[in-house]
This record gives structure tokens, sequence and C-alpha cells, in this order.
């Protein structure tokens, strides 16, 4: 079956018009240009030096910590800022360094934790900090395994610890949807919430307010654009509300449900460089 997307979310007047002036790409990395255990595709790479080309930046906005984004964006030939934790942190590519962070209260970290662990038992969870990330033993890794700064009691970890920009909480055997459902309501009030893998039994915390959207927003603000120049590209919940705010929006087809809902249009599967495949047909009509 192909992956193309139908050709009425394609070749419309709404996309026509917004190509003739947008300004800046705002894309997501996993599951939308990176494939799962895969590298960035050469047509991926190449759609992004043909933006570079023609004076719109990519700015990658990823729930990835800053240690996870400088190989990719040096592979992807990507310069200045990238939106890190899903909005919790701005990293500079070129001068190496963070730029902005948005802590949660320590005394919020430790309500929040307590109501999660009231409404899903057996949560285990992580601290990400911008230094590097600790967690409980209980909170299995995937990617970071071995590279903690520590592991122990949540409240040995928080003693210690620098600022805490994001909170991760696992519970093996309830899905991200369902956790993130309960969650929502147990500290929907304290805490933004989301995920960005539907498979990993894992939500992420940032501070209220925050949001891949929220910190766009200031780092285009920085190059002169508003909502109405930026394309936006994602494929999960953490990707909702940026896909909401760009002036321009596509969730890759094998997307999260709640994606494919929030955006303007649908492009090709991850697998298929959906992304570089819109960029290409922005940049045609853009010359046109």
């Amino acid at each position: 079956m192909s992956t193309e997307a139908p050709a009425s979310t394609v070749d419309d007047a709404a996309e026509a018009e917004f190509a003739a002036a947008w300004r800046l790409v705002a894309t997501d990395l996993d599951g939308t240009v990176v494939p799962r255990e895969r590298p960035l595709s050469r047509r991926t790479l190449d759609a992004f030096a043909a933006c570079a080309a023609a004076g719109i930046p990519v700015v990658p906005v990823t729930g990835r910590p800053p240690r996870w984004v400088t190989s990719l964006a040096a592979e992807a030939g990507l310069r200045g800022r990238v939106v890190c934790a899903n909005g919790a942190v701005v990293f500079d590519l070129d001068a190496g360094e963070v730029v902005h962070q948005h802590p949660i209260d320590t005394d919020v970290v430790r309500e929040v934790t307590r109501r999660l662990r009231e409404v899903l038992p057996g949560t285990g969870f992580a601290l990400e900090a911008v230094s590097g990330f600790q967690r409980e033993d209980s909170y299995a890794t995937r990617f970071d395994t071995g590279m903690e700064q520590r592991v122990g009691p949540l409240e040995e970890l928080l003693a210690g610890s620098a600022p805490v920009v994001k909170v991760l909480a696992k519970c093996p055997g309830v899905s991200s949807d369902d956790m993130l459902e309960a969650a929502r309501g147990a500290v929907g009030e304290l805490v933004s919430v989301t995920h960005s893998n539907a498979v990993d039994s894992l939500v992420e915390v940032m501070a209220l307010g925050v949001s891949k959207a929220s910190t766009l927003a200031g780092v285009a603000r920085e190059r002169g654009v508003g909502p109405r120049g930026v394309v936006a590209f994602g494929d999960m919940p953490n990707d909702l509300e940026m896909l909401r705010w760009a002036g321009r929006s596509y969730a890759v087809a094998d997307g999260h449900p709640d994606a494919l809902a929030a955006a303007d249009g649908v492009a090709p599967a991850c697998g298929d460089d959906g992304v570089a495949r819109v960029l290409e047909r922005l940049l045609s009509r853009r010359a046109g």
C-alpha cells in the first residue's frame, strides 16, 4: 500500500498560498525524520540543505536532551538553535551550550511524583537536567544505560540534583496513552504532561505551560518569524501544540492518531521520506 498522502492534502490552495512566503522549518526528529533504528536518509539531508540554500533555517524541535542531538545535527548539517526536552531547553549548536532552560520547582516534582504513584502504582522516575540524568532503580533505561549520574531513591536524587527540566515516568504494562490520560487528570494543573512513544509505557513531564510550541515561538521570534511563516512536522502527542501553532503543519502518515488530527496535512510515512517530499514540494512552489 502506498503511503503517499491523498491528493486532497497535497495539492491544495492553502499549501500553495503558504509556500509563497514560508520562512522556517520546525521538525520533530524521532519517528518524523529519523526512522526507528535507521539514520537520516540522503533525501532528507538533501532537503534540509536545499532549505538552507534558500535561506530557510531548519530548527529541530525534539523530546531528546541536548546530548542526543549534537551528533545528529552535525550529520544533518544543521546550525543554530535546537528546541530540546519538549521545549524545556534551548541548545545552541554553534556555541555548544544551553541558552535557555525551564526547570520544574523541586516541590512540584515531589508532589507530581507522589500523585503519579497513587494513580499509576509501580511507576519509576528519572530526572533530566541539562547536565545529565539520574534515575530510580525501578526506572529501566533503554538508551542511556551506564550514563546515569546517579541511581537511587527519588528524594536522594532531588537533594543533589541540578535544576530538573524534565521528569520521566515509566509504568510497565500500562500504555503511554493510558498513562498520559491518568497523568493529565492527576497533575495537569501542576505541570505539562505528554508522551513521545506510544509503546514505551512512558510519559514526560515539563514545567507548567512548557511545550515544543511555547519554546519554538521564542526561537522563531528571535529570527523575526511568526507562526504564519513556520512549517512544522511531527508524529506524536508531544508535537500537538507545535502542529496547531505553526502556519502550516504535517503529521507523517504512520504517526499517532492525535498528531494526524492536529495537523493541516498528512505527509508520507517517516520511512518513506515524508518530510523531505513535502519540503521539496514547498520549495518548488516557492520558486514558482
